[in-house]
């Protein structure tokens, strides 16, 4: 039983150092755009998106092995976290060139997806 609380004592240290981690990343970013609020994603297996959109427009994005672990990092950070990514929040966020050329693809010159392309 002593094995099972330690681990456990173990695994909510790792994961307080990785929230405080990540809500240090966060309050940079927010500081640095002027405000931000978030959201968070699942990714699957490789964790919880924590989506940023400065009060700027900029966005940024952060990994979090697990959801309670990315809560747990915006909670620390002090971030405002919206349900959905709706049409309102996403509205706020700024784009420019790259964005729109990795979205576009070819029509706006950006780089061939060879994934896309049929077999010859």
């Amino acid at each position: 039983m002593a094995d099972t609380e330690e681990t456990a004592t173990t695994a909510d240290k790792k994961q307080d150092r990785r929230a405080a981690k990540l809500a240090k990343q966060i309050g940079a970013f927010a500081e640095q755009h002027g405000g931000a609020e978030g959201h968070l994603a699942h990714i699957g297996q490789a964790g919880t998106r924590i989506v940023l959109v400065g009060t700027d427009g900029e966005w940024g994005d952060l990994v979090a092995p697990a959801y309670d672990t990315a809560r747990l990092a915006a909670e620390k950070a002090g971030l405002t976290l919206h349900e959905e990514f709706d049409g309102e929040f996403a509205a706020r966020v700024r784009t420019g060139p790259y964005e729109w050329s990795r979205m576009a693809g070819m029509q706006l010159g950006g780089t061939a997806n060879p994934a896309a392309e049929p077999a010859a």
